[in-house]
């Protein structure tokens, strides 16, 4: 007799026989569990190009890509220039169009879901660092693909395992995006491991450096203290303004992140409070004319 499987051998087994006969229906979250926290500081293994133009998009938005792959060239080292050999990188597909809104820290993937049909010309990309949760968005992308294949639904909308903290800008080009969610990041309430915070000073200046002028961040927390938090360090950067109450509740993104997060509907269930903030890039400073000698 055998002995009963344990629950990671059955998550594993949920999974791979899913995947075996490509995934037509939607996955169980219950078997994509993960613990809600994971260290950004720590080694994840994780792939990321060493530049946004060497990063293949092609594979996460495969309706949007190119016919033809585009060859990259890369530097040679001091050894293949006095050789006179010439490397090419593996050939790389590119997109149609950019990816334009991201969405940090994107969790089970409720906000992705939702912006698809009110942003259906935009590429939306979730960010997330938790292994599991990030398999699980993606085997809900591809469900919904093949649900929705006539209507050409979610082909818009991705998901790609990341740590922001660290790599952003390998993702990114200055000024691609126009909108950055950041929907009930990890509080962090230790006061030692405010460090580990997905909005500080440094931080800011890497959303800064992604958003376009005029590009909003949006963030939103049941925790007051983390709410007061990222407003005091968006306030404080030269970069950013805060949006006006009055703009910020006439945004319809703002209600759909306020109750299509699955953070967010917990705070419903709970009848907690929802901390809401957006914040404008600002326009790049003139750079002061140099004085004739």
């Amino acid at each position: 007799m055998s002995e009963p499987k344990n629950k990671r051998q059955k998550r594993e087994d949920y999974r791979a026989a899913l995947r075996a006969n490509g995934v037509t229906e939607l996955p169980r979250k219950k078997f994509y569990r993960q613990r809600a926290h994971a260290n950004p500081f720590s080694d994840h293994s994780l792939i990321y190009p060493p530049t946004p133009e060497q990063m293949d998009w092609a594979s996460l938005y495969p309706h949007y890509a190119v016919e033809e792959p585009i060859e990259q060239k890369t530097e040679a080292t001091e050894s293949e220039e006095t050789t006179g050999q010439e490397l090419s990188a593996p050939a790389i597909r590119k997109l149609t169009k950019n990816v334009e809104v991201a969405d940090i820290g994107c969790g089970f993937g409720g906000l992705l879901i939702a912006l698809a049909p009110v942003l259906p010309e935009t590429l939306v990309l979730g960010l997330e660092i938790r292994v599991s949760v990030t398999q699980f968005v993606e085997d809900r992308i591809k469900a919904l693909r093949v649900q929705n294949e006539e209507q050409k639904l979610y082909r818009n909308i991705a998901v790609l395992r990341a740590n922001t903290m660290k790599f952003m800008p390998n993702f990114f080009n200055k000024g691609q995006l126009n909108k950055i969610f950041i929907c009930f990041p990890d509080p962090h309430f230790k006061a030692r491991k405010h460090k580990q915070r997905i909005v500080s000073t440094t931080l800011n200046s890497e959303y800064a450096y992604v958003l376009r002028p005029g590009g909003i961040v949006y963030t939103i927390t049941d925790v007051p203290d983390l709410h007061e938090w990222m407003v005091g360090h968006f306030n404080a950067h030269p970069a950013f303004e805060r949006v006006s109450e009055e703009e910020q509740e006439a945004d319809p993104l703002v209600e759909i992140m306020r109750n299509e997060t699955e953070e967010g509907k917990k705070v419903t269930r709970h009848n907690g409070q929802k901390h809401v903030a957006l914040f404008r890039r600002l326009e790049d400073p003139q750079w002061p004319e140099e004085v004739s000698a």
